[in-house]
């Protein structure tokens, strides 16, 4: 019997990982009245948000642009009350 290992990305949304997208709005300093914008899709645990928090850490450090706003959008796509795991679900020919 061939013992199969699962998808490290389903396991990490039984963890509560999900799709998460950010929209940065920001000036850039030599531009103060353009505001631009930063999409970023990733994945993430909410309502934390630890990867996004080391990212906007990160931005406030290194970055000279100035942060206006942050939408977060954020879906969970699998929860571990959604999963039923099944020993043997049957052969189909």
């Amino acid at each position: 019997m061939q013992k199969t290992h699962a998808d490290p990305s389903f396991i990490k949304m039984l963890q509560g990982y999900s799709l998460t997208s950010a929209e940065v709005l920001y000036r850039m300093p030599d531009h103060p009245a353009l505001l631009q914008t930063f999409f970023w899709q990733f994945e993430d645990m909410a309502p934390d948000y630890p990867r996004l928090r080391r990212f906007l850490n990160h931005w406030e450090r290194e970055i000279e642009a100035i942060i206006h706003s942050v939408r977060v959008m954020h879906r969970g796509l699998v929860a571990p009350q959604e999963v039923r795991l099944v020993r043997d679900g049957g052969q189909l020919h």
